[in-house]
């Protein structure tokens, strides 16, 4: 392990955390951090803190405090079975429609309770198609800029209407919204609901009734399931949602110019800070740490997410991806940070219980990640050693 010289007995925090900071094969000048003391409401160490940097899953962060803030911590996700046409006896006169609005949670068991919805309406057959309905995102399937490696290895295909993670037979679907009409269908078979028609993609109309509707878990647990695991799907399917609730467009492109005006708005310095998508996969995504300290400040004083927000964090040696980080030592639980990282960028930015906020960007080509990380937890453990 490549640890840094320890710092002299009496050495001001600047020197420690700069000691701390030193990492074998990654360049100082490609590494931006800063620390805000809440105590003292100042900023007290600063380096390259305004340099443009790829953030890797830190760009989950202006993802999660939008969706939080536009949406609301119980906010839920809705996707409904409707039908069109009408009911005769026990017939369905018509097709069954699945309509999604972006859910990354929706599994196989609610179409379960779809197809059990249908028998408890007493319909024995549907005469038509059972439709899967995707309209309420785009169609575009990844972010922009990501390597094609990273379609279905690092996150499923994006559709407004997903079961499973696009699991259906074995492998991960390209067609997610097909695949769900047809997991429906076989589930209304199972029920004894005879189908005439096939499973096919179209758009319900908007005179069609709906019959049922299931939920996504509340906001604040999709955002921790982001945040903690680094999901990169919850968090480009969070970043459509927020482009199709806000700007009634379904795509990347108009989720990021919401959360671009919510950092805005939150007067998060934006010089330098490119978002491109969601997840920090995009070659083209930029931060600073200086905006990642902001960010990060805005939510802690923020009544309305900043419990969600902080409980969203993975905590130093306890869950999430720091659950085998800072096991020991004075950093242990009491460090709630934000990881990323990628074959060319190394991030971590959090809070040191209610005292410190902090930001570290590193980057490389490519970037030793696992001396990265040292670093990174060593001038964590410093902050919280305070």
């Amino acid at each position: 392990m490549a640890l840094a010289a320890a710092a002299p007995a009496g050495a001001t925090l600047k020197t420690r955390l700069d000691r701390a900071l030193r990492a074998q094969g990654v360049s100082s000048s490609q590494t931006g951090a800063i620390v805000f003391d809440l105590s003292q409401n100042a900023y007290v160490y600063r380096k390259n803190s305004a340099i443009s940097l790829k953030p890797a899953s830190n760009e989950k962060l202006p993802v999660a405090v939008t969706s939080l803030s536009i949406l609301g911590p119980g906010y839920t996700i809705p996707t409904e079975l409707r039908g069109q046409g009408r009911q005769t006896g026990t017939i369905w006169h018509g097709r069954l429609i699945l309509k999604g609005y972006g859910d990354p949670a929706l599994s196989g068991p609610q179409l379960g309770r779809f197809a059990r919805a249908v028998k408890n309406l007493g319909i024995t057959r549907v005469s038509g198609a059972i439709v899967g309905d995707e309209s309420f995102f785009d169609k575009v399937r990844m972010g922009p800029g990501w390597k094609p490696s990273f379609y279905k290895d690092e996150c499923p295909p994006l559709s407004a209407l997903i079961v499973n993670r696009a699991h259906f037979k074995g492998y991960i679907t390209g067609k997610p919204a097909l695949a769900a009409a047809k997991m429906l269908r076989a589930k209304l078979l199972k029920r004894g609901i005879q189908v005439a028609g096939r499973a096919r993609l179209g758009r319900a109309d908007p005179s069609s009734t709906v019959l049922a509707t299931e939920r996504s878990p509340a906001l604040r647990w999709l955002v921790r399931t982001m945040d903690r695991q680094s999901d990169n799907f919850y968090a480009e399917m969070l970043t459509k949602l927020l482009g199709a609730v806000e700007a009634d467009e379904g795509s990347t492109w108009a989720g990021t110019r919401v959360i671009r005006k919510e950092l805005r708005s939150r007067d998060v310095p934006l010089r330098g800070v490119v978002l491109s998508d969601g997840s920090g996969l995009s070659a083209y995504d930029r931060l600073t740490a200086k905006a990642v300290a902001r960010l990060l400040r805005s939510a802690y004083t923020d009544s309305k997410i900043s419990p969600s927000f902080l409980g969203s964090l993975p905590t130093a040696g306890v869950n999430g991806t720091l659950v085998d980080r800072m096991t020991s030592g004075p950093a242990y639980r009491n460090v709630y940070a934000k990881t990323g990282t990628t074959d060319s960028a190394s991030a971590l930015s959090g809070y040191v219980r209610s005292r410190f906020i902090f930001s570290i960007l590193m980057n490389g080509s490519p970037i030793p990640w696992w001396y990265a990380r040292e670093a990174q937890d060593r001038f964590a453990q410093v902050l919280a050693g305070q």
